[in-house]
């Protein structure tokens, strides 16, 4: 009943924002990370295989986000930390000890992420931001990330479509905690039914974004989400599906 209380409650409230997940919805890394990190590597002479530093970062990664969670915020560490601990154990589990190679590596790495040569632009990202803002929709963003966000987006030609970016590690919360959305809404200046959030995360973008109200869109660019309480109406094979919805709820 409350989820349909909801769905009336957005759908007839005029829209004036649209909020964007970023990783996976926007763009992609262009290659696996055990890829980006051996190259990385072979710059300081270490030859390894991309397979077992794949394995290890995915195990350290496991490691260090129980341990400190959304990048160890709330534990006195910063997203640049947080992540040069990551790649000093992903190479230290591939027998690489030593500690100064270890810090040059990292350090190298959390650097050259910025970097667009990393990332991949999906091809309906940009034409479905502009067709967006052409309906006179706001637009925002609220993502799992850390501080690189703003210098990733505006390297890859995306940054000028947001007027705000709130990151998980700027927020000190991440989703799918209902407080990050609040954040946002705030940035809006507008009720949650005037406000509709896209990602790909079922839990992390779509029910966390609907738990406080916003209308919320889920993107399945690979029919890989098969969940009963996701209408039809709000699973999208592309983004390019996306502005017809919007132009639904704007009048």
């Amino acid at each position: 009943m409350l989820g349909r209380l909801l769905d009336y409650g957005v759908m007839q409230a005029p829209l004036r924002w649209v909020l964007w997940d970023v990783k996976d919805t926007l763009l992609k890394v262009r290659a696996s990370v055990g890829e980006q990190y051996c190259k990385e590597a072979e710059r300081v002479g270490l030859n390894l295989s991309p397979v077992e530093v794949e394995a290890a970062f995915r195990q350290a990664y496991r490691h260090h986000s129980s341990r400190h969670p959304n990048y160890g915020v709330t534990h006195g560490l910063d997203g640049q930390s947080w992540w040069m601990g990551v790649v000093r154990d992903t190479f230290s589990q591939c027998r690489v000890q030593d500690p100064a190679l270890l810090n040059t590596v990292a350090h190298n790495l959390y650097h050259n992420f910025c970097n667009a040569e990393n990332w991949e632009v999906f091809s309906d990202s940009k034409k479905t931001l502009e067709c967006c803002s052409s309906l006179g929709l706001k637009l925002g963003v609220v993502s799992n990330f850390d501080k690189r966000l703003e210098k990733i987006l505006h390297v890859c030609g995306l940054r000028s479509h947001f007027s705000f970016l709130v990151t998980s590690e700027e927020a000190g919360i991440a989703k799918p905690s209902p407080a990050i959305f609040d954040q946002a809404l705030q940035r809006c200046g507008v009720p949650a039914a005037s406000v509709a959030h896209i990602g790909d995360h079922y839990v992390n973008d779509y029910l966390a974004s609907r738990s406080v109200g916003i209308h919320g869109f889920l993107l399945d660019r690979h029919n890989k989400h098969n969940q009963p309480d996701v209408p039809r109406e709000h699973r999208l094979s592309s983004l390019e599906e996306l502005p017809s919805q919007l132009q639904l709820r704007i009048d």
